[in-house]
């Protein structure tokens, strides 16, 4: 039996929602659907699409039906104010207003109000733990900050993916798409004369749900399986250029240069060698990005879910999801995430008056591994990087000797100095590559060994309902809610990615716990004959390692009529590190990043100089010793440099980590006209204020030589002997030599005052016929930054995005078609990996359809980017190109 919907003709109310009386569903095939929709997602209860106190987005089934996107979240991007980026063709990343990056901390992702994010990473990926196609029932999302209401650091917005009832929607569906992509991609290798990059592209999903005692107890299953080739990233930029300026060596000459997607031949990779007494920058040479990674990507995903009604209205639903994949991520590095899988567990219970939840998530990271902690470590694995620079610095004194100009003695020696070097696609290589997956020490392996856990447990209570159940009559215009929260992070200590700073502080020994407790009021009311509504509604959280932290937000909706409403709104929401910016320890290429909270991190911000002054230092030193022709020795030059340029030299002036703060104000206007609302128009415009961003700082500690030189310490433990900063010609000198420095990247905050404002406008329009045309546009800005210290996370938002689309799903004779313009100006873009402009790009989509009602099929053939023009939406992220498919789903 194919999976209709039930024979009583309505859905259940998703469990994010407020259970009400059954109603018949408007027409499907006009835009008056959207006046009787509802939203949950934008005041934790159910309300009217029109009347919702803040911008909320809606992606329904028809307009799912009618995207050209491969699947429901890769239409999502074509919603008004939404941005997202990709850094794999399995992991796109959704966000709103600005302040983005490849690991969006600040968007929560929600499948029927229960988040699912990855807890280690702190945000979730893709949509490899949400729901297929076939059970997907609306995607709600909220630009802007919803932290008052979620806590979830949504300070940028959130969405929440409904699915299907099994009570509603039953029988057995099943989804095939098959495709192909990477047509005429440069960037694709291939063997052999005319061989062909093109790749395929196949993805299978099931769904059986059934009603087991009538409206009483109903469970559905969900499976999918996606393999694919993904995306390539293979920008050869260098971003290095001018590293050796002062002798005169750019582009090819430069023996230290540092390409976007070439890992191992990083800053840490260099050494400055003397070489016929001027210094050079030499890097080792590295491996490409496609050198390192089995692009093919993998996705095995399924779900469980149990309803049980106690009566009507009344539901307790249980949901097991499980994901196994491969596929790329990107943080500070990138990685390939290699049988990784995640677990959750969730409880569901939803009645007029009480909704209850409670999950577990669980993850381990498989055989994961850092890009360029695998590019750094297969050379040194076959040469250390002493007896590479004493075989470099041999055999450019032998060329020079020999009558070979710099630059062609600079290629000799590195050709010399590589002999034996592991070459990619050998078997010694690919033997190479497997074993430093498995070493869990970025020192010497790549491997990326992860556990962690999130338990998280929330109820809320309709009090107005309950006072209106109790014969209170004041209460017909009020509305009151509580609600409360409570969140525990558990992570095994690795060794290199985590450990426990205090164990044994709890029960659970000595894994790492960070936990968050919270709970919010709201009231509301309704008054001048309900055309004018206010809502208030306040938010308490308390954060390990952080006071309490409080989030206001009052909202008012002015309707003068049903059909057009105004919004007004203010809130604010605090973001507290994620496990990682806080607790993170990991030595990474010869640095060690380690988290901002003081107990990971103290005495190093005390004790430290900004790596951005060391480097200007440092070149200011080169400089003027490769500009010094006088008789001294260069251990004389040196000295005398140092003291010259030591000025340059500045303490870190950030400290230990505190929240993320935003104060946004937002008003809005959205209103249908016409006969049967067949035109809908919503415009709105915010202007948001943030302070303490977490964002990431590079700083060395000066030791003491005695130390041993080593680089990599815990945060200076008693072997760590800073330089004092009374005398800083020993300051300088220490950092002016590798041995003699305690390289750290650390988490902190900005101390800068940011601003941005922005805003968004859309129409729908409902043609004669099934014709539905939209168009919207999204202006996001960077207002100002008082006191800019740069460190700022990047704004990596275009200033303008625009979206215009048509489509009809029975355009002749049970055969429909949909199309999607999009188009984004140029940005730049920021990110720990590179800075820059991303060029502005267009794309477009296209869907050709067509339904066989007496057999339940549906036929779809689609492309997204069907110009097959390749265009990056971050840099250092993958060239993005067309996709092209064919999709059979059964069962409607």
């Amino acid at each position: 039996m194919a999976a209709t919907p039930a024979a009583y003709g309505q859905a259940a109310r998703p469990a994010t929602q407020l259970a009400k009386s059954p109603r018949p569903p408007a027409p499907a095939d006009t835009l008056h659907t959207a006046l009787t929709e509802v939203v949950v997602s934008a005041s934790r209860v159910e309300e009217s699409f029109l009347r919702s106190p803040v911008t909320v987005e809606k992606l329904n089934a028809r307009a799912i039906r009618l995207s050209p996107a491969a699947s429901f979240f890769d239409a999502i991007e074509n919603l008004k104010g939404v941005q997202v980026i990709t850094p794999s063709l399995g992991f796109k990343v959704i966000n709103a207003r600005g302040f983005t990056n490849t690991t969006n901390v600040r968007f929560a992702q929600l499948v029927d109000g229960v988040d699912n994010q990855a807890p280690h990473i702190g945000a979730p990926i893709g949509n490899v733990l949400g729901p297929s196609d076939l059970d997907v029932l609306s995607v709600e999302i909220v630009p802007g900050t919803a932290a008052a209401l979620y806590g979830l650091n949504a300070i940028n917005g959130l969405a929440n993916f409904q699915t299907k009832s099994p009570f509603a929607y039953q029988g057995l569906s099943v989804r095939q798409q098959t495709g192909v992509n990477h047509l005429n991609d440069p960037n694709v290798k291939t063997f052999g004369e005319g061989g062909s990059p093109v790749k395929s592209y196949s993805e299978t999903s099931v769904r059986y749900a059934k009603v087991l005692m009538p409206d009483k107890l109903a469970f559905k299953v969900n499976g999918t399986y996606l393999r694919a080739y993904d995306w390539v990233a293979n920008d050869q930029t260098d971003i290095n250029g001018q590293g050796n300026a002062t002798t005169g060596l750019f582009g090819a000459d430069n023996p230290a240069p540092d390409q976007v997607n070439r890992y191992g031949n990083e800053s840490s990779d260099r050494t400055t060698l003397t070489l016929g007494g001027r210094q050079y920058a030499v890097a080792r040479t590295g491996y490409d990005e496609r050198d390192l990674v089995d692009y093919n990507l993998r996705t095995l995903k399924a779900d469980l879910g149990l309803h049980y009604r106690f009566r009507p209205g009344v539901e307790l639903a249980y949901t097991y999801r499980v994901a196994n994949f491969d596929n790329v991520y990107q943080r500070s590095n990138r990685f390939r995430l290699q049988n990784y899988l995640l677990q959750q567990h969730a409880f569901t219970f939803s009645s007029p008056v009480v909704q209850a939840r409670a999950y577990l998530t669980q993850e381990n990271t498989g055989q994961s591994y850092n890009l360029r902690s695998m590019g750094e470590n297969i050379d040194r694995s076959y040469k250390p990087d002493a007896v590479w620079n004493n075989d470099f610095t041999s055999a450019w004194n032998t060329a020079t000797a020999g009558g070979q100009p710099v630059a062609q003695a600079l290629a000799t020696a590195r050709s010399a100095a590589d002999a034996g070097r592991l070459q990619p696609g050998t078997d010694a290589f690919n033997q190479r590559l497997g074993q430093l997956q498995n070493v869990n020490n970025w020192d010497v392996g790549a491997a990326l060994r992860v556990q962690a856990r999130l338990l998280h447990g929330e109820a809320q209570v309709n009090i107005a309902e309950v006072l209106r159940r109790s014969g209170k009559s004041l209460t017909n215009k009020l509305d009151l809610l509580a609600g409360a929260d409570h969140r525990t992070y558990v992570v095994v200590p690795d060794g290199n990615y985590f450990v426990n700073p205090e164990p044994g502080k709890d029960a659970l020994g000595d894994n790492l716990t960070y936990s968050k407790t919270g709970g919010f009021v709201q009231a509301g009311g309704r008054l001048f004959q309900e055309k004018l509504r206010l809502t208030a509604t306040l938010r308490v959280d308390k954060n390990d390692y952080f006071d309490v932290k409080f989030n206001p937000r009052f909202t008012a909706v002015y309707s003068p009529t049903q059909r057009q409403n105004f919004r007004l709104s203010y809130q604010s929401g605090y973001r507290f590190p994620s496990l990682f910016e806080g607790f993170s320890n990991v030595n990474s290429g010869q640095v060690k990043r380690i988290g901002g909270l003081r107990v990971m991190s103290n005495g190093v911000f005390e004790n430290s100089y900004t790596r951005a002054s060391i480097d200007a230092f440092n070149n200011q030193v080169t400089a003027a010793i490769n500009a010094n022709s006088s008789a001294q020795t260069t251990a004389q030059k040196r000295a005398a440099a140092i003291l010259a340029s030591q000025g340059a030299l500045q303490k870190t002036p950030y400290t230990y980590l505190q929240p993320e703060y935003i104060k946004s104000l937002e008003m809005g206007y959205k209103a249908a006209f016409g006969e049967s609302g067949r035109l809908l128009l919503d415009v709105d415009f915010y202007y948001n204020s943030y302070r303490d961003f977490i964002a990431q700082v590079e700083a060395y500690v000066p030791i003491a030589a005695t130390t041993g030189g080593s680089t990599i310490q815990d945060p200076l433990p008693s072997t760590i002997v800073p330089v004092s900063g009374d005398n800083l010609n020993a300051v300088a000198t220490a950092l002016n030599a590798r041995s003699t420095q305690a390289r750290y990247r650390l988490w902190t905050n900005s101390r800068s005052q940011v601003y941005n404002y922005g805003g968004s406008a859309g129409l729908r329009y409902n043609l004669a016929g099934g014709y539905l045309l939209g168009t919207n546009a999204t202006y996001t800005r960077l207002d100002r930054t008082e006191n800019g210290d740069g460190l700022e996370d990047g704004f990596n938002t275009p200033r303008w995005m625009y979206n215009l689309s048509l489509g009809n799903e029975n355009a002749y004779k049970n055969a429909g078609f949909g199309l999607n313009f999009r188009h984004q100006v140029s940005y730049y873009s920021q990110t720990f990996l590179v800075n820059g402009d991303v060029p502005a790009y267009s794309t477009l989509d296209a869907q050709l359809s067509y339904h066989i009602p007496a057999a339940q099929v549906r036929l779809k053939l689609g492309a997204s980017n069907v110009l097959n023009h390749y265009y990056v939406s971050y840099l250092g992220g993958p060239s993005v190109g067309g996709l092209y498919y064919l999709t059979v789903t059964y069962g409607l």
